[in-house]
């Protein structure tokens, strides 16, 4: 899969390879899943090929990143808690708002910061964020940090292993797929306590 995705980009002229790099990196905040890191090692071993360079390559990533974090961080911020606490929002229940202000309140900011190392959370992170109404301006800073470590780290790892990218993708997709499942976990716990506790309150 990686060696078809190498050649369809590699075909592509550098102004339309650095929009696609910023198309991935923007549409995984908001539409997840999808495959930016996979396309950030590529870029890597583009940018040994000369096809691109990595200056750019990083900022419009980051930029794309970091904007698709913000914009799912706005949206929450604009849907009103008592709203959610009214029930009107039904696939977020009030205990488990309850229990994510309560990371944010404990954990504060790390959550942002650390954010692009947890694959698969990225999009919760940043709406739940905004829900908890954290700070737009260091929201911003932080998810900012995060995303420019991680795609340098990324895209360093694509240029050191070249053509080799099936090792790193393998690590990689090991990584992510850990971190979804004990995400999908969570979620799953979740959901069912909520169903529970439903369906308790109706037989008093």
């Amino acid at each position: 899969m990686i060696e078809n995705i190498i050649d369809f980009i590699s075909a592509l002229s550098p102004f339309w390879i650095y929009v696609a790099l910023f198309f991935f990196a923007f549409i995984e905040n908001v539409f997840p899943p999808s495959p930016s890191d996979v396309i950030l090692l590529i870029s890597g071993s583009l940018i040994v090929s000369h096809s691109i360079h990595y200056v750019p390559t990083l900022l419009l990533t980051t930029v794309g990143s970091v904007l698709g974090f913000m914009i799912l961080f706005l949206i929450g911020k604009q849907l009103d808690k008592k709203v959610v606490r009214a029930g009107k929002v039904k696939f977020i229940s009030i205990e488990a708002l309850d229990k994510l202000e309560s990371w944010y309140a404990r954990y504060g900011y790390s959550i942002i910061l650390f954010n692009r190392f947890l694959p698969g959370t990225r999009s919760v992170i940043s709406f739940f964020g905004g829900l908890s109404e954290l700070d737009a301006k260091k929201t911003f800073i932080y998810a900012s940090v995060s995303a420019l470590v991680w795609n340098s780290l990324i895209i360093y790892l694509g240029i050191i292993f070249g053509r080799n990218l099936d090792v790193v993708d393998s690590y990689l997709s090991t990584y992510s797929n850990i971190v979804i499942a004990v995400t999908a976990l969570i979620i799953l716990v979740y959901v069912v306590r909520y169903f529970i506790l439903k369906r308790k309150r109706r037989l008093k």
